[in-house]
């Protein structure tokens, strides 16, 4: 029977091919060697050699004093927490006040001055133009300038401690 006579029988069932799915040669592989035990005469052992990556963190006694006040939130730590939030507001209100003086101080400009307040710029007024795009350039930079500061003072606050 051929395989075309399988598929016009009646049945229409097929057998599985026996053979299906597996190796019908199976490779061989080289037998297993087992390495020659070294002899005690002839084995040398490499002395072992100590690597230092870096050189050991050694931590003062004061930035340890500072480091547990820290943890531990006893009074000294507290004042030195409330120095730095200190220094950061200063800081942030420093730049609030900057940016609102220039703010506030232009449409102070326009009311004063008529001659500024008529000119315009693609058909529109130089007041509005300035008004709605010159605060952004602005905000953004003074975030940026905060950012820079408040990571310094950071900075200055790890370097006291670990000092």
């Amino acid at each position: 029977m051929t395989d075309d006579d399988l598929y016009r029988d009646p049945s229409g069932i097929r057998q599985p091919d026996p053979t299906l799915g597996r190796r019908l040669v199976e490779p061989e592989r080289p037998p297993f060697v087992a390495p020659p035990e070294p002899s005690s005469e002839t084995t040398v052992r490499p002395r072992r050699q100590r690597v230092v990556l870096a050189e050991p963190n050694r931590v003062s006694s004061t930035s340890m004093r500072a480091k547990v006040e820290l943890a531990e939130q006893t009074s000294w730590g507290k004042l030195l927490i409330k120095d730095l939030v200190r220094v950061q507001l200063r800081a942030a209100l420093l730049l609030l006040a900057l940016v609102a003086v220039l703010i506030g101080a232009l449409p102070v400009a326009f009311h004063f001055s008529d001659a500024l307040a008529t000119v315009r710029v693609i058909g529109l007024p130089v007041s509005w133009v300035l008004l709605a795009v010159a605060p952004f350039p602005l905000l953004f930079a003074a975030g940026l300038w905060y950012n820079r500061l408040a990571e310094r003072h950071e900075r200055d606050f790890v370097a006291m401690i670990e000092n």
